[in-house]
């Protein structure tokens, strides 16, 4: 059995102080492989007011960076090591001394599959899912059966020119996504294994959906 290494408290960097925390909903962020979590928080100033943001620091120390689950198959990880990332953002959402009305999921590659498995390890949880350039990481979990029933809102974004995200695992996504979500599906030519403009104005207007806001208003 994999251990989980505990998410970084100190490391997590939030939209806002303790005292305007209460009462609003949260929305987690999830870098990618290599990264951190100062990389998406650079996207907290584009997105909407509603929530408070927190940006965590996946687990595990690779290279520079960080990651949730190591890259031994690409697009097809060890389930063990998943689950124990999964089970630490769970145990970290566990102990925030707050508590939110929401929780949405917001990732980026290893971070859009960590979105889509904490959905499935707690669907009651959750009230949206926003995965960028990620993928389904196991081939089916118990919560699936939930999910299946009581489909949450999921955002997928993917360019045409993405060469990190196998064929196989864009193909499974493909075909676990629209049975288990109210799927809002978008695919950018051109687009290789990063996020763009005009992706980014299309999560804004699913979040802005989310949060009971007009989705017309300009971007800021």
């Amino acid at each position: 059995m994999t251990t989980s290494t505990p998410i970084e408290t100190a490391a997590v960097l939030w939209s806002t102080n303790d005292a305007d925390q209460a009462d609003r909903p949260l929305l987690i962020i999830m870098h990618g492989y290599g990264s951190n979590e100062g990389d998406l928080f650079s996207l907290a100033p584009h997105l909407p007011l509603d929530p408070v943001i927190a940006a965590l620091r996946a687990p595990l120390p690779v290279g520079a960076g960080w990651a949730w689950f190591p890259i031994t198959d690409p697009g097809n990880p060890d389930t063990a090591t998943v689950d124990a990332a999964v089970a630490a953002v769970l145990d970290w959402l566990d102990a925030l001394p707050q508590q939110h009305p929401s929780v949405g999921l917001l990732g980026f590659s290893q971070g859009g599959a960590m979105a889509l498995e904490l959905l499935r390890a707690s669907p009651n949880r959750f009230s949206f899912a926003v995965n960028l350039s990620g993928f389904v990481a196991t081939a089916s979990k118990p919560g699936d059966t939930v999910l299946a029933d009581q489909p949450v809102p999921v955002f997928w974004g993917r360019g045409t020119a993405d060469g990190v995200i196998p064929a196989s695992a864009v193909e499974r996504t493909q075909a676990w996504l629209p049975g288990h979500s109210t799927l809002t599906e978008r695919i950018y030519d051109g687009l290789p294994h990063s996020i763009s403009q005009a992706e980014l104005d299309d999560v804004v207007n699913f979040l802005r959906a989310q949060y009971g806001q007009s989705t017309t208003e300009p971007m800021a």
